[in-house]
């Protein structure tokens, strides 16, 4: 990096550091601050919750001026992360200034995961769904999540047999799911302000 570049960059990760913003914790990679690593919260009530998602940020000599690059590195089911995990949000590209900082990607990342864009999907198979089967998007995120995003358990005890009932487990953990009882008319509400 840059003296300049290097100089911006320490002094944003010093702030985040001490006041990171809720639901994202940020690391430097080994040796570079070129390289910046952040685990983000997946937001309550979204198919995401309880996933913790890995996100890398690179920057350049040109950093402010240009954007960093941004990736998933956790894998995500989303309309705009491809399944290379690239990020399509206008921040980080046509809609960059350079008084944005590190901070502001990552919330506005994190604001990607409340409020998905169909329109400018990177991954045409979930904005099709988010847009015309919202239920169908919502269960693919949440297995997505549950397998990827979610830290996995210790060894437990062996848990006691459940209780008998009509309905197969699934059924029951799916409707326990806060994302699950949310009507379909609110989500397509709040799409239609995007």
């Amino acid at each position: 990096l840059s003296a300049a570049a290097l100089r911006r960059v320490v002094s944003e990760l010093k702030k985040l550091h001490a006041n990171p913003p809720e639901g994202i914790s940020v690391q430097v990679g080994e040796g570079a601050v070129s390289e910046i690593n952040a685990t983000i919260e997946g937001p309550q009530d979204t198919p995401y919750e309880g996933g913790r998602f890995q996100v890398r940020l690179t920057i350049d000599d040109s950093f402010p001026d240009t954007p960093p690059r941004g990736v998933f590195v956790t894998r995500i089911f989303h309309p705009n992360v491809s399944e290379k995990g690239e990020i399509c949000v206008n921040t980080l590209k046509r809609d960059w200034q350079k008084h944005y900082g590190i901070e502001h990607v990552l919330v506005t990342v994190k604001c990607l995961l409340i409020y998905p864009n169909p329109e400018s999907a990177l991954n045409e198979e979930a904005g099709k769904l988010l847009l015309e089967r919202y239920d169908d998007y919502a269960r693919h995120a949440r297995l997505i999540t549950s397998i990827h995003a979610r830290p996995k358990a210790a060894a437990a005890p062996a848990a006691a047999p459940a209780a008998s009932s009509d309905k197969p487990a699934a059924a029951n953990a799916e409707n326990n799911d806060p994302a699950a009882k949310k009507p379909v008319a609110d989500k397509r509400k709040n799409l239609r302000r995007l």
